[in-house]
């Protein structure tokens, strides 16, 4: 989840966008690198991944176990997008396997900066049940998150909100919402899904009838947030009573007795994956690691620490139903939610990214 905010911006700009601006990047990493640089013998792998806590997560979860089993060493690097795509096109990436977003990797693609997958060597994926849309040519998906609908639970006389519908319905459920701003991709989708469409129907998005419904409730918003933890915040001081959020991330906030929750009806899937870059210096150790974390009990150690859901459906199998719950991809969750088109807005992100900074200025 914390990917998000760079890479939007940059993919809803292009890839001509961040092709310009990567000559002007800087090819420094978030940590300093110590040590023989990428690719200087099979025992060490370089990782580029969001850090933070996701970092953290996947270090007990994956990279540690992965040492000890392998002794290949992980070293982890935090370069933005442009960075990254720089370093490849000069031919010196700086890591030899890449965490991000799928949204990313599908650019990354079209780029030609990737390298293509050879599924032959992921026995882990082979009759996984992994989704298709996470089997592409140059990425495979590691988990899922998702946008959901949150809401103060006293703002409603003991009501609460089960749909996007109630979202827009101002009249059963007033006060101020918020959505997300720029950090994201637009979300049309619940505009849509509030105003009967079907989530099987979704795609492709009725732009013109999405923003109608979005100006029914135009002045009703009061806040497009922009990072991550913003909804919680607006939410906790009372700001806004409904709000779109990345979920997990109030979940902190709830167990501190706030008066939060969210509803994972209509909720907007999207996934992390794995990737390799073209010049990889070690492409053996990133396939080993790649298949590593995709099994089972490992996505079902990481679900436990970070709350992203597996993209391998036995890891569930190794899950509590206290944890399930919170995660995007229980089977539950699945059904009432469904997954972002990438390609759809790779091939509609400008003109919808106009239309909706031209929207987000006229409001109130």
């Amino acid at each position: 989840m914390g990917d998000v905010a760079f890479n939007r911006r940059a993919f809803l700009t292009g890839a001509g966008g961040i092709a310009a601006g990567a000559a002007a990047a800087s090819l420094t990493a978030c940590e300093t690198r110590t040590g023989p640089p990428a690719g200087q013998g099979s025992k060490v792998l370089i990782v580029r991944n969001f850090g933070g806590s996701y970092g953290e997560a996947n270090r007990k979860a994956v990279y540690d176990p992965f040492t000890r089993e392998t002794g290949i060493r992980i070293r982890t690097v935090n370069f933005e997008h442009v960075q990254m795509l720089a370093q490849i096109k000069e031919g010196r990436p700086q890591f030899d396997v890449m965490d991000i977003d799928m949204s990313n990797l599908l650019l990354f693609e079209h780029e030609g900066v990737s390298e293509p997958l050879d599924y032959g060597r992921l026995k882990n994926v082979r009759n996984a049940g992994i989704a298709r849309s996470l089997l592409t040519p140059n990425g495979v998906g590691k988990s899922y998150w998702a946008s959901v609908l949150a809401y103060r639970t006293d703002a409603f006389g003991g009501r609460k909100p089960e749909s996007w519908a109630d979202f827009w319905s101002l009249g059963g459920f007033p006060g101020t919402r918020a959505l997300q701003g720029e950090v994201d991709f637009p979300e049309l989708e619940f505009a849509l899904l509030a105003d009967g469409v079907p989530l099987d129907g979704l795609y492709p998005l009725d732009v013109d009838r999405a923003f109608k419904v979005l100006d029914e409730i135009r002045n009703s918003v009061g806040a497009l947030w922009e990072y991550g933890a913003e909804p919680g915040e607006l939410l906790s001081r009372g700001s806004v009573v409904a709000s779109s959020i990345w979920a997990g991330r109030l979940q902190t906030v709830i167990e501190g007795g706030s008066p939060l929750a969210y509803e994972w009806n209509g909720a907007r899937r999207q996934s992390n994956g794995f990737g390799i870059p073209k010049g990889s210096a070690n492409p053996d150790g990133a396939y080993r690691l790649i298949d590593f974390a995709l099994r089972p009990e490992v996505q079902a150690h990481m679900a436990r620490l970070y709350p992203d859901g597996p993209v391998v459906p036995a890891a569930y199998g190794h899950l509590t139903e206290a944890t399930a719950v919170n995660l995007a991809s229980t089977p539950g969750h699945l059904l009432s939610g469904f997954d972002l088109d990438i390609e759809w807005w790779l091939q509609n992100r400008d003109s919808v990214a106009r239309r909706w900074q031209q929207w987000a200025r006229t409001r109130d």
